[in-house]
């Protein structure tokens, strides 16, 4: 299979128009995705546990009497984990301590200061940090089995503290990853269903007699399951809508062609809409990443995906310098950021949009992916201008604390009253007012 990918050049007319049809991704899904999503969404909530057990033995062909055939006990998360050969139950115990050891250092604590403003006698003000109560994770089931996924979740939700962490995975005819089930054995998920799509998303969101409404939905899943939780979000959180997933590796020239070719392959296997994208200040080193992009895809399983992804939604792109190929990388604000470079600190505080940055020639992005220890769930679509990656603070809950004293009261409210009456709610304002000594 020959490789093809499109070359750039920043200095090309029209650069900028090109290079922003090449991000543009409609993340959306079809009408009949969302009919269909719709009308699940509103069967579970109306049915509850029958609708799921319905939909379970219809999409995933399981058959089971009622939704407590569909919980997994603890014991086989823990016999999944006992049946681990020891290469595998290490990597997955190494990966998990990692994750856990990173994400510690995020968690967020409650905070208090007396204001010692004039006129503020004795009044506090604070910030109450408190877990969320009980969160759902989805990882998906059948073809796609990521172990990975369930320790970048349910990591940081058991470090920040939840009350209850409610796993779904679809067990397509039965078929269940043991090295998912492990996974969920090593960081203490407290309930596991066997249970996925739209109807999974739904008993989480609204609730059924087995299963409890859950505060928050994480973990990826299929254009249902994300139409699902676009459709659910309000009546719970959920972490992101993501997208394809990204990377764009900015090079000087002094890195391995073969290198920089298998990190764009590693996205480029994930999904056909996956995006892989060099930015380098040197055409001859581009054209021996085209080499051995041309050399090395007949040695890849997933060579049909990679190539589909590399000619559509790839490219090569020639810049002058690294000023400007910083300057693009802000305009891409990729998930995934590489600093394919001999000297790459120097550039990092130049980026300001990337969900996560790869710093130097041996940090390759896969191993984000599974045990560098920050978390997978990036942001995708161009939304690292705005977003970040998932962490315990997407499982805590900020709670302003206003203590005002009496002192207080007399200077604040003399200022209420003035803005209430100005947005002409005087009630606001008698409310303010009735504080103030006469």
């Amino acid at each position: 299979m020959s490789a093809q990918i499109r070359r750039l050049s920043s200095t090309d007319s029209g650069f900028v128009a090109t290079l922003d049809a090449l991000l543009a991704f409609e993340g959306s899904t079809d009408a009949a995705i969302e009919l269909a999503v719709a009308d699940i969404l509103q069967t579970v909530r109306r049915d509850g546990d029958a609708a799921v057990v319905e939909y379970t033995r219809r999409f995933d062909h399981l058959d089971a009497p009622d939704m407590a055939a569909l919980e997994l006990p603890k014991s086989e998360l823990a016999a999944a984990l006992a049946g681990l050969g020891a290469e595998q139950r290490n990597a997955l115990e190494l990966a998990a301590g990692r994750v856990r050891s990173y994400h510690e250092r995020q968690v967020q604590e409650s905070w208090r200061y007396t204001d010692e403003s004039p006129g503020m006698d004795g009044t506090r003000l604070g910030q109450k940090i408190t877990p969320l109560d009980r969160v759902g994770l989805y990882v998906p089931g059948g073809r796609a089995c990521y172990p990975s996924s369930v320790l970048m979740n349910a990591v940081p939700a058991k470090v920040a503290g939840v009350g209850e962490l409610i796993m779904v995975v679809p067990t397509p005819h039965g078929q269940k990853n043991q090295l998912v089930l492990a996974a969920a054995a090593i960081t203490g998920v407290d309930r596991v269903f066997t249970i996925g799509g739209a109807q999974a998303v739904a008993a989480l969101a609204y609730g059924t007699a087995t299963i409890p409404q859950v505060d928050k939905i994480v973990g990826p899943g299929n254009a249902y399951v994300a139409a699902a939780k676009r459709r659910v979000f309000g009546t719970v959180g959920i972490d992101m809508v993501a997208g394809p997933s990204e990377v764009l590796i900015i090079s000087d020239g002094s890195g391995n062609p073969d290198w920089v070719a298998m990190d764009l392959f590693a996205q480029a296997e994930h999904d056909e809409l996956a995006q892989s994208i060099l930015l380098c200040t040197d055409e001859a080193f581009i054209g021996r990443v085209e080499e051995s992009i041309t050399r090395l895809l007949p040695e890849m399983p997933r060579r049909e995906t990679i190539a589909t992804s590399l000619k559509n939604r790839g490219a090569l792109i020639l810049v002058k310098d690294l000023d400007e190929a910083c300057e693009i990388a802000n305009r891409i604000a990729p998930e995934h950021l590489e600093l394919s470079l001999a000297d790459p600190y120097q550039w990092v505080d130049k980026i300001r949009h990337a969900g996560a940055i790869f710093i130097g020639h041996y940090s390759v992005e896969a191993l984000g992916d599974y045990c560098a220890g920050p978390n997978h769930v990036l942001p995708t679509m161009r939304s690292a201008r705005f977003s970040s990656p998932l962490g315990v603070y997407d499982f805590q809950k900020r709670t302003s604390l206003i203590d005002i004293s009496e002192a207080g009261a007399q200077t604040l409210g003399r200022i209420a009253s003035v803005l209430a009456h100005g947005e002409g709610l005087q009630a606001h304002a008698r409310s303010a007012e009735m504080r103030l000594k006469r």
